[in-house]
């Protein structure tokens, strides 16, 4: 949204200052209601100034799209929905193998990890934790303060309830407005790394989560996977940790 609103503000400096002075009062007093907002205003306002031609607005339109393919993902609301419904879904749709565990599959389980992958006739449990990128200083809708990967500002993410003691491999989805990127740790370089504290909830014996800012996330690009090599990766951190 800053590069947006730096590219039409550049524009209305373009204009001669009795057009700017028009624009800008016009914006002061403008009232938002969803489609119709301060950005729509603008453009529309340009192209009847006749300041951008309409293949301008097509290009203004295609690099916003191209810088926010993933926002829809800040739109959903509810955390439960996003960290399981959406990243579960999102991990299946990449990894056709992945199965649901069931008690015929492992007489153990009773819901301590999200999917089993079949390897070397051995059954790797898999749990997926997802978090967004968000700005740590603005207190708006998730869908404002979503930031883009190359952001300069601050943000925190926590991966919550994990429980290493009961997967094998953790899969960490990383949403930003324009890119989703993905960490795959074994559950021992999940629970033995420096930003991993344990004891989140009172009772909840084993569980912890995992701390990731703009300070320590470079620390984390050894273990970043490309989506089409997912199923490769896990199984190499599933061998590393044997």
């Amino acid at each position: 949204m800053d590069k947006l609103h730096k590219k039409l503000n550049d524009l209305i400096e373009s204009l001669s200052i009795e057009k700017q002075a028009q624009i800008r009062v016009h914006l002061e007093d403008l009232v938002s209601v969803h489609p119709f907002n301060e950005y729509e205003y603008i453009i529309s306002v340009l192209l009847g100034m006749d300041k951008i031609l309409i293949d301008d607005y097509y290009q203004i339109r295609d690099e916003y799209i191209a810088r926010n393919m993933y926002l829809y993902i800040f739109e959903i609301s509810a955390p439960r929905y996003f960290g399981e419904t959406w990243a579960q879904g999102h991990l299946k749709e990449l990894i056709p193998d992945l199965v649901k565990p069931t008690k015929k599959l492992d007489n153990d389980y009773s819901g301590q990890y999200d999917f089993l992958l079949v390897y070397d006739k051995k059954n790797i449990r898999i749990e997926v934790k997802a978090s967004r990128a968000v700005d740590l200083d603005d207190h708006g809708a998730l869908y404002v303060k979503a930031l883009a990967s190359d952001s300069n500002k601050n943000f925190w993410m926590n991966f919550q309830q994990a429980k290493p003691a009961c997967c094998d491999v953790f899969v960490l989805i990383v949403v930003w407005r324009d890119v989703i990127k993905y960490w795959i740790l074994s559950s021992k370089e999940f629970e033995q790394n420096g930003y991993y504290s344990k004891g989140q909830h009172r009772g909840n014996v084993g569980e912890g989560q995992l701390h990731i800012t703009q300070d320590n996330i470079r620390e984390f690009d050894k273990y970043l996977c490309r989506s089409d090599k997912l199923r490769d990766c896990i199984v190499d951190a599933y061998d590393v940790a044997q």
